[in-house]
């Protein structure tokens, strides 16, 4: 049966495996011919399919055809798997009671009491047959005809490649746009904040722009922190916030608003960032306001980049606008033949010229119409095809009636039919959702998508081949940020994905079932909503075939109960409750979800799973992540035949391993770690039986008492174990046998695709041959820690990937020679990260006779390293270098970006070319600012921040009285902390670079330098400096351009005095001052300017003003202010005086 744009290939090997069941099963052949009429009717229906896949953008009759056809094609196969599922129990059953009789002749007699069933379900196969008929009926009066023409679907004269992406580093037709760009970025500004928004239509390419912005090396030491957010549709303003405090530090561990808030604030207090906020739909003012407020904490010169279709956004955003055009006609050709002859003849055939022209007139301008044209053309190898596409009726329809352009309708047409399904399916996904690739595959896997008639793959090397087609035809995108290998859709695309699946994918809230009612088959919920309610009357649940929710991995309620949503269920394959916190017990009537085959119960607080579960006979992948409370599995599940992916990260089972070693048919299985004990029941050689996949940490591997065990772990047979940590424990050994250390740690050899390892307090003293030979050559990221009885790091500089290096506790190191970098010129040639720790006896570092050695190293981190001394290697590319407690180290040749030391007082610093220094420790004298003057001077740094800690000055320090500014003169932040005799601040020139200024714990400064602070500054903080505080009043001109001021641990009770801040300020933070009992009411009613007040840690503030707050405030934050928050809360005696205030925190 060849597979078309309605039958999946498997269906039409069902129906001949099912015939051929039942006739020998019920020894009559009239189920086989109701089933071959079956199969018949449905090829009549798919021979036309191809053509009214075309037509259904020009005719809505033909379109309305089409959805009732694939609606009634899932009805088929649904009715085929109850069929199959009903023998499968059935012959499990018989098997299980045969005793020594054949199995055939037991399914015989037990299968007699599913006759009756099995006659009702081909009843319906008789109703389906007609519900066919009348479609093919129909199809000849709507004019359908066979076939599709040229090249269409996956026809002959469509070639599949599976080539990468193309490489995306040249933007065409764009760079006056990324100039005027650019040029706004850099530009000097005065304000804290600065917005400007990409508009333009969908398809224009705002996107690749600002991505090509963002990581322009012309931007490298500008910002203080980049981050890229891309947004969903549904702007929620929590959700916003913690995504952009996730891309910042991480992590969100939080899921309030006003805590996720503060925290955002923290990260950014007075730093210059530039965000990126990729596909704003938000036209709410005050949401975007919500958004804003901890943004508007960043240092001077911060810059948010925007990308959105609407000026309503931008108007909301006050923003400025930067208007994308459409290509012009040499661009669009350039863009186009770049995809359309890749690889290929750079002169191509004239003839296809002529008509690649015609197709780029029709592109309209579009980058996103002209790559995937490009594309499609790409896998078109005749003229006749190109011919075909190019008149296609489809350009002649007008987008307005769908929002959809031409060329994309094209480019989904022509698709081979494998491909439709698996893309038409993510209409299940919202706009800028970001793609795991493994996680959409198990999916697709699920839903029996993948066509792999001579089983010659796995169905993952079958999703992975389909996903790199749809990739390289441009239907995915790779995300932002390379790390996290994630995947975006064009919005674009996305809106073709829901046109051509219409109501068979659902959106909770967001898509409104408006085609044939009850036709749904997937449903999806954003995490975002907290709480499922329940479906909408137009949803028919029985023929549901996925229920899940989307998004990232908030906690939520099923206001059902799980046994009423079950029992809505009757033909579900997917099912994922994640995250859900109302699932405490798995109820029994989980067995009854027959036809489930993906299930995700992770991170619920299940303490069990029932043995109901052993009738999913289907259920392919089993997902119980972080489910911490789950103490046992159930013991049948070793019946789960069809068991391919079982996923147990984080679980606290005892000897979940031995469980799984029972499991029929290997699946491949994640668990996080493996614990091994001194018992007979545990023992490391259980592994061995595990399709290991993902990552693992072997612990306690200190218990294991023979060596050979570990050969029968097998690791290096594993080749999906991408990451491995191995972790020895001897806390309390009194004795210990490294040679037996030695032969364990040899006969774990990994796999050659091992990508991350790590090796903790290992005691051997040389390292596995596996280690020091290469045989790892896929290893990215490498750490070796506690490694005390080594003498010598082994051999890792001709690792070719290899990005990042840890190397801690090796107390016998004394010297790193040429042998640590493979003898070879081109050494850690992707070495990005690099990292020294803990090395109490590490003295030299012997680089002389390497040249050429990492190149690509940007970041090195050397720490408690105390005889450490001589020189460091020469690095061609590093941007951050810090250096702390190395007090030997006399010499540091550098060119690096920022660099940050600490206790290392021998250190001399030559001449460099850094905008960023850092110096801590207990020794600063003042000939370090000296020496630091001399070496910078007349150079290029912009930020400085110097510091000692004030309880720990050495009586032989000379300590620093005067610091002269002169000696940075291009400084633009400034700190200083720490410098108990420090008393002026020196000044000859003006300096009206400098914007930040932060003085800490410097009690004797009472004076800012002569002539006043630097007309550009922007921002003061002071901490402990109660002296200095009082001379603000005297540094301030008419002219100030100061609007951010905090000031922390001043002694006075009254604050601020009449005539002390200056006018132009616009934020004020009062921080930790125990002493303050009043605000002055003068002091600060002369702010005319002032925005945002903040209220933090003043216990014995009573309350504000009576005379209430300058009406200019529109944001109020008290936190940690008892006496302040009673009174002002809401409810609060006094909350009244302060209603008018727009943005009111109290915490």
């Amino acid at each position: 049966m060849v597979t078309g744009v309605l039958l999946p290939a498997f269906l039409g090997r069902t129906i001949d495996t099912l015939a051929s069941r039942l006739v020998h099963i019920f020894s009559q052949r009239k189920h086989k011919k109701q089933l071959n009429n079956l199969k018949m009717k449905l090829l009549a229906i798919d021979v036309v399919a191809f053509d009214a896949e075309q037509k259904q953008f020009t005719d809505q009759r033909v379109r309305d055809w089409l959805l009732r056809a694939k609606d009634a094609v899932f009805d088929a196969e649904d009715l085929l798997d109850e069929i199959d599922y009903e023998l499968s129990k059935s012959q499990v059953e018989a098997e299980s009671q045969s005793d020594g009789k054949k199995v055939w002749n037991s399914l015989n007699s037990s299968f007699l009491s599913f006759e009756n069933e099995i006659e009702s379900m081909m009843e319906k196969v008789e109703d389906l047959f007609l519900d066919l008929e009348d479609l093919a009926n129909e199809s000849n009066i709507l004019g359908l005809e066979k076939g599709g023409g040229v090249g269409v679907g996956s026809g002959s004269g469509s070639k599949l490649t599976y080539t990468s992406l193309p490489n995306e580093s040249f933007i065409y037709g764009r760079d006056d746009d990324k100039k005027f760009v650019l040029n706004w970025l850099t530009s000097d500004t005065h304000n804290n904040l600065s917005i400007l928004s990409i508009v333009g239509m969908g398809g224009l390419g705002k996107t690749c722009l600002a991505q090509h912005v963002f990581d322009d090396p012309r931007l490298e030491g500008k910002f203080d922190m980049k981050a890229w957010v891309s947004l969903p549709q549904e702007f929620d303003v929590l959700e916003v916030s913690k995504a952009i405090l996730g891309t910042i530090t991480g992590s969100t561990d939080h899921s309030i608003q006003e805590v996720i808030q503060k925290r955002l604030k923290e990260e950014l207090m007075r730093k210059k960032f530039l965000l990126i906020l990729d596909n704003v739909w938000n036209e709410s003012p005050s949401k975007w306001e919500d958004v804003q407020k901890p943004l508007v904490f960043g240092g001077q010169g911060s810059r948010i980049l925007v990308t959105t279709r609407s000026q309503k956004v931008a108007a909301a955003m006050r923003s400025e606008k930067h208007f994308l055009q459409v290509l012009k006609e040499d661009d669009c050709w350039d863009l186009f033949a770049k995809h359309a002859f890749q690889n290929g003849n750079p002169q191509p055939d004239p003839d296809f010229i002529e008509i690649g022209k015609k197709i780029v007139e029709k592109c309209d301008g579009l980058p996103l119409a002209l790559k995937t044209m490009g594309s499609l053309l790409h896998n078109k190898s005749s003229l006749g095809e190109w011919e075909s596409i190019m008149k296609s009726e489809i350009w002649h329809f007008s987008e307005n009636e769908s929002d959809i352009f031409p060329a994309l309708k094209l480019s989904y047409f022509h698709l081979p039919s494998h491909l439709k399904k698996c893309f038409a399916f993510c209409a299940l996904f919202p706009k800028g959702y970001r793609f795991d690739k493994e996680y959409l595959i198990q999916q697709w896997i699920a839903q029996y998508f993948l066509e792999n008639p001579l089983q010659k793959k796995s169905p993952k090397e079958v999703g992975e081949e389909y996903f790199s087609d749809l990739l390289s035809r441009f239907f995915f995108q790779p995300s932002t940020n390379e790390e996290e290998k994630h995947f975006i859709m064009h919005d674009l695309l996305n809106d073709l994905a829901k046109y051509v699946s219409e109501d068979i994918c659902i959106r909770l809230g967001v898509d409104e079932p408006k085609g044939i009612p009850k036709t749904t088959r997937h449903y999806s919920f954003s995490f975002s909503e907290l709480c499922f309610n329940g479906f909408e009357s137009s949803i028919d649940t029985q023929k549901l075939h996925t229920f899940t929710p989307i998004g990232k991995g908030w906690d939520w309620d099923c206001k059902m109960t799980i046994d009423d949503l079950f029992s809505r269920f009757k033909l579900i394959r997917v099912l994922s409750l994640n995250n859900c916190r109302s699932l405490t017990e798995m109820p029994k009537s989980i067995g009854n979800l027959k036809h489930l085959r993906s299930f995700d119960l992770s991170y619920t607080e299940i303490e069990k799973l029932p043995d109901s579960i052993s009738l999913l006979y289907k259920l392919q992948i089993l997902k119980l992540n972080y489910c911490r409370k789950l103490k046992e599995f159930p013991s049948c599940l070793h019946e789960l035949d069809n068991l391919r992916c079982l996923e147990l990260e984080g679980i606290r089972v005892k000897n979940v391993v031995a469980h799984l070693g029972k499991l029929k048919k290997n699946p491949q299985v994640s668990i996080s770690s493996f614990h091994v004990e001194k018992s007979k029941e545990i023992n490391i050689r259980q592994l061995g039986e595990l399709n290991l996949h993902g990552s693992l940490t072997i612990d306690d591997m200190q218990n294991i008492e023979n060596p050979s065990d570990t050969i029968e772990v097998d690791l290096k047979n594993k080749p999906h174990l991408v990451g491995l940590e191995l972790k020895w424990n001897f806390i309390g050994s009194s004795s210990v046998d490294s040679e037996k250390v030695e032969d364990v740690i040899e006969n774990l050899r990994p796999s050659k695709y091992l990508k991350k390892l790590s090796i903790s307090n290992y005691i051997g003293k040389q390292f596995p041959n596996w280690l020091l030979d290469n045989s790892l050559p896929n290893l990215v990221s490498l750490v070796l820690t506690g490694c005390k009885s080594c003498q010598r790091l082994p051999s890792l500089g001709l690792l070719p990937f290899l990005k990042d290096l840890s190397i801690s506790g090796f107390d016998e190191i004394v010297s790193i020679d040429a042998d640590f970098h493979g003898n070879n010129s081109s050494s850690f040639k992707s070495l990005q990260t690099l990292s020294f720790y803990d090395m109490r006896q590490w003295e030299k570092w012997e680089c002389q006779a390497v040249t050429g050695a990492f190149p690509r190293l940007q970041r090195l981190w050397i720490q408690n390293c105390p005889k450490l001394k001589e020189h460091l290697p020469k690095f061609v590319a590093l941007k951050d270098l810090y250096v702390f407690n190395c007090e030997q180290l006399e010499a540091l040749i550098v060119s690096v970006i920022e660099l940050r030391l600490e206790e290392c007082g021998k250190l001399q610093l030559e001449r460099s070319t850094m905008k960023k220094l850092t110096r801590d420790g207990h020794d600063m004298a003042a000939s370090l600012v000296a020496t630091v003057g001399y070496m910078l001077f007349d150079t290029s740094l912009e930020i400085l921040d110097i510091g000692s800690a004030l309880e720990s000055k050495s009586d032989d320090c000379v300590s620093l009285r005067i610091f002269p500014l002169d000696f940075f003169p291009t400084l633009r932040s400034l700190k200083l902390g720490g410098f108990p005799d420090l008393q002026m601040i020196s000044q000859d020139h003006v300096h009206n670079h400098l914007q930040n200024l932060t003085i800490k714990d410097c009690p004797r400064l009472e004076l800012f330098p002569e002539g006043g602070l630097p007309s550009n500054l922007n921002s003061i903080e002071l901490i402990n400096c109660f002296r200095l505080v009082g001379s603000l009043k005297r540094v301030f001109g008419d002219s100030s351009s100061l609007e951010w001021l905090k000031i922390e641990k001043v002694e006075a009770e009254c604050f601020p005095d009449e005539g002390l801040l200056p006018l132009s300020l616009s934020f004020l933070i009062i921080y930790d001052c125990p002493n303050l009992n009043k605000l002055n009411y003068k002091g600060l009613l002369e702010l005319s300017s002032l925005r945002t007040l903040y209220l933090i840690n003043c216990p014995n503030l009573q309350c504000l003003p009576e005379e209430g707050l300058p009406k200019s405030i529109s944001s109020l934050d008290i936190d940690d202010c008892p006496l302040l928050k009673e009174r002002y809360h809401k409810g609060g005696e006094d909350r009244k005086k302060i209603a008018h205030i727009r943005n009111i925190f109290i915490w």
